[in-house]
């Protein structure tokens, strides 16, 4: 990856930073934050945001990825046409597939609540490619989200750069003990 693009990415996982800090603390569970960016090739060579969305956002202790996939496909025809400067607008499915995902933390592979995991949220919309800001620690569960990710045939791509922060979001209202 040489340096623009590296760049590029370290953009939006800020932003997706930025969903994080949004989040209410919990010692029980971590802050994430996700932003969906396309990149549609007939409508605009330029990435551009299409959801973003934060841990515990929409009610039902749900999580970064899936609030992000949720505010995706509630959008109108309208918000659609709008974001991509089109008319008709592109179909939700299909710009699905040209989605890259920022997420602060690895997608979940596994959920005590019973609710259903990101990483399966995330094959199940098709996206294209996930980037990841850091992985999950094993404070809860042992996750591999990225290992399913891969083996669904996603594309991960580890972000160096903002581990610390992406960490240090995560556990805001952890005990340090």
């Amino acid at each position: 990856m040489d340096a623009s693009d590296l760049a590029g990415h370290l953009h939006f996982l800020r932003l997706a930073l930025v969903e994080a800090e949004k989040c209410i603390p919990t010692p029980t569970a971590f802050c994430v934050g996700c932003v969906l960016v396309a990149r549609w090739p007939s409508v605009s060579d330029s990435p551009v945001v299409l959801a973003s969305g934060y841990s515990r956002e929409l009610p039902g202790n749900t999580h970064a990825e899936a609030n992000a996939l949720s505010k995706a496909r509630a959008l109108s025809s309208t918000e659609l046409s709008a974001i991509f400067s089109s008319a008709p607008p592109p179909d939700l499915k299909a710009v699905l597939t040209h989605v890259d995902v920022y997420t602060t933390l690895e997608p979940c592979s596994v959920r005590t609540s019973g609710l259903a995991p990101c990483a399966d949220a995330l094959i199940k919309a098709n996206v294209k490619r996930c980037f990841i800001g850091v992985g999950e620690p094993d404070d809860f569960v042992k996750c591999e989200g990225a290992q399913k990710l891969k083996d669904a045939g996603i594309e991960v791509i580890w972000i160096d750069g903002l581990e610390k922060e992406c960490l240090q979001a995560a556990r805001r209202g952890h005990s340090t003990v």
